[in-house]
């Protein structure tokens, strides 16, 4: 909650901590429990920077962790945050036996519990006319149970010439003790314990989200060694390794199928709610869920190495980082929390010493203006807000790298959309046929089938599937031969054959046929099938464009996206068509990977920020020139998981508008909590020095905006509503592309 203001009377070295990320390779890091406040996490850090052997230390107080380098043995440094009043283990190990409530589970929780239960009792018996002899014991008892912690925690932070919130509610206990103010010193602390605790809780369930990501995968494979299956520990299985998956067990490693049929529930990795149909060749996740049906995977990958581990890193990672936003609050405490604990040290001294003013009274007055000394929900209301939208999204299939990516993702007000693969499907389809001489479509397609069944150019493969698909494949086959640069020839039912685009009709016919015209105009890639000098037919071949995209499209018009732009390689005819049927109104045809990275410029210098859409390795200079770069169909791609500011784990475009909108969410909830702290502190402030707030009503402000602004960030975590445009998963693409090559090629 309160950044830490440093005490000018004990000048001491500053802790050794970078500014982001890891802190160096092999550095060992360790999940920290009991911090609800920044202050804590940077006590933490100092604790652990002034032990032997440690050369640096840096703890996110968002996630909870804490990395050191250094030699120092884990024992020394669980040990040491212990008597900071916290608890550290280290991350790898995972929490054993039967979960319990967390009220049962933790010491400060139950100390927590019992302080209120005294308060209870000795309000309860000051109402009942209860002597003082009595009431008071049971009031400093109460703070004794459930301060014993936050004294603690305080008495670390003093050492480390921190002023944190700990300090704070003990010199404001204390204080209130020494006016005889019992009662309101009980519920001062009760109130500060209670607040933590139930806050601790909150923050707990984010800081874990991760975590339990992880335990998704199993800890043990089934492996098929010599016709035999052995149960081993997912550590001891290396890549090239065959498992065995049987309906309802959860893959144990990355992997891809040799043999078997399912479907398999990848919501773990892409936020996919419909499972995907598995065959032979198909890839598997570790963590995702078989359904039914048995399959025989080969490791890809080893265990620490899977696609969830590294996804739950990068969010790890991304949860620790520091938003822009985050900055200016700890700046904003940094000059508030030492400016009001000086005003309330005047506010106690200057007043009873020269204008005779009652000392009991203006203590009290001073007490309450320290406690709103606490920029608590200041402090914390960015942070909560980035883990748990990080980690909300990730549950989504949505990687956010990091509060900055967020940030950026939420100002974007222009989207830069590659077109192949991207706004497409990347797979070409057979659009039309048109005959040249006395040859039906069917045979024509037969016949230049035959030409491309060997060819491994994806214009003859997609030719080839759509005779396939109709059962008009031809066997009798021979003199394949290719032409580099130009087409096929071969022989198909005793005739000699030639299959190709412009280039090759020209040198076989000396001409180009006016119908190549036509399908150029349509955005089609003409394919000719000829025989010696003529051209038989004309095949019109084009991408097709994601069944969401018009949905997409419109869906970010309406969040707020001024301009969506299509950046693609291909011809203007090509771009044209693509953009009428996906609903998109501006696109930059004919671009080369450098052209699209300036064409990025430009509209991030003439716009703003901009988001670029990609793929993530071809698309990689627009990418990294954009705002903001958002790689597509992440899960499969090691590349994209690392390069990208944002990864859409799923290989579908309407988890775009999703982000957008979370991000901007985000940015609500952000903005709010700040805005809702500077305005209760700036209140308190000024109405404390006239004696309109007692010490009950600073704490419960205090703790009572703090747990707003949490609960408030904790919204984050929970799942979105679906679009309206959204369009349901389709579970293999081959079957979307057949259905709509059909439908465009049998009229």
């Amino acid at each position: 909650m309160s950044a830490p203001t440093e005490l000018p009377m004990l000048p001491m070295a500053e802790a050794q901590a970078p500014a982001g990320g890891d802190i160096a390779t092999g550095a060992r890091r360790f999940r920290v429990e009991g911090m609800d406040c920044a202050a804590c996490a940077k006590t933490v850090e100092k604790v652990i920077c002034a032990l032997a052997d440690v050369n640096s230390a840096r703890v996110s107080f968002g996630t909870g962790m804490l990395v050191v380098d250094g030699d120092a043995p884990d024992a020394a440094v669980t040990a040491a945050v212990g008597r900071a009043g916290y608890r550290a283990r280290p991350a790898e190990q995972r929490v054993q036996g039967p979960q319990v409530a967390f009220w049962r589970r933790d010491a400060r929780a139950l100390s927590t519990t019992a302080s209120a239960v005294l308060l209870l009792v000795a309000v309860t018996a000051s109402l009942l006319g209860a002597p003082r002899v009595v009431a008071e014991p049971l009031y400093l008892l109460a703070m004794a149970v459930g301060g014993w912690s936050i004294a603690r925690a305080s008495f670390a932070a003093l050492r480390r010439r921190s002023l944190d919130m700990n300090v704070l509610m003990t010199l404001a206990g204390i204080g209130a003790v020494a006016i005889g103010a019992y009662g309101e010193g009980a519920w001062v602390v009760v109130l500060f314990a209670v607040g933590t605790t139930l806050e601790s809780f909150a923050l707990q369930r984010s800081r874990h989200s991760m975590e339990a990501l992880l335990e998704l995968a199993p800890a043990h494979a089934r492996v098929v060694s010599g016709g035999q299956e052995r149960t081993v520990a997912v550590e001891d299985v290396a890549v090239g390794m065959d498992f065995v998956m049987r309906p309802g067990e959860r893959v144990a490693l990355d992997g891809v199928v040799r043999s078997g049929a399912s479907s398999v529930d990848e919501s773990p990795i892409t936020g996919e709610s419909v499972p995907v149909d598995k065959q032979p060749g198909d890839d598997v996740f570790a963590g995702t869920l078989n359904t039914h049906g048995a399959l025989v995977v080969r490791a890809t990958k080893v265990a620490d190495e899977s696609t969830l581990s590294r996804v739950a890193a990068l969010v790890e990672q991304a949860q620790g980082s520091r938003a822009p936003s985050e900055r200016f609050t700890d700046r904003f405490a940094r000059i508030y929390t030492p400016l009001v604990f000086a005003a309330a040290m005047v506010l106690a001294v200057l007043p009873p010493l020269f204008f005779g003013g009652d000392t009991g009274t203006w203590l009290y007055r001073a007490l309450a203006l320290l406690i709103v000394a606490c920029p608590c929900s200041l402090v914390i209301s960015v942070p909560v807000a980035v883990v748990s939208a990080v980690g909300g999204a990730a549950r989504r299939g949505i990687l956010i790298k990091g509060g900055q990516a967020l940030e950026d993702l939420a100002a974007a007000q222009v989207v830069a959309v590659d077109k192949t693969g991207t706004l497409t499907l990347g797979l070409p389809q057979l659009q039309s046929v048109v005959t040249l001489d006395s040859n039906g479509k069917d045979e024509a397609l037969t016949l230049i089938a035959g030409v491309e069944q060997r060819s491994e150019h994806p214009l003859g493969a997609a030719l080839v599937r759509a005779a396939r698909q109709r059962g008009l494949l031809s066997t009798n086959v021979e003199a394949f031969r290719s032409l580099p640069g130009r087409g096929a020839q071969a022989t198909v039912n005793g005739r000699v054959l030639w299959a190709g685009g412009p280039r090759l009709i020209s040198e076989r016919t000396g001409a180009l046929p006016p119908e190549l015209g036509d399908l150029h105009e349509r955005g089609e890639t003409a394919i000719a099938l000829g025989e010696a000098d003529r051209v038989l037919a004309l095949f019109g071949l084009a991408d097709q464009p994601r069944p969401e995209a018009t949905g997409v499209a419109a869906t970010l018009r309406q969040t707020g996206i001024n301009r969506l732009v299509m950046l693609t390689g291909d011809s203007e005819p090509v771009a044209r068509a693509i953009a009428a049927r996906t609903g998109v109104t501006e696109w930059r045809a004919g671009l080369l990977p450098e052209d699209k990275l300036t064409a990025v410029e430009e509209l991030e210098r003439d716009n703003g920020a901009v988001a670029m859409v990609g793929d993530g390795v071809n698309d990689a200079p627009a990418l990294a020139a954009a705002r903001v770069g958002i790689a597509m169909g992440a899960a499969g791609s090691d590349i994209a998981l690392q390069s990208a500011d944002v990864a859409l784990m799923s290989d579908r475009l309407d988890r775009l508008p999703e982000a957008l909108s979370l991000a901007r969410r985000a940015m609500s909830v952000m903005r709010f909590n700040v805005i809702a702290s500077l305005v209760v502190k700036g209140v308190f402030v000024l109405l404390a020095p006239f004696g309109l707030v007692t010490l009950i009503l600073a704490v419960a402000a205090d703790m009572g905006m703090s747990l707003l602004v949490t609960l408030n960030a904790l919204r984050l975590l929970r799942h979105s509503p679906t679009h309206p445009h959204q369009t349901p998963t389709t579970t293999r693409v081959e079957n979307a592309t057949a259905n709509a090559c059909e439908k465009d090629c049998c009229a």
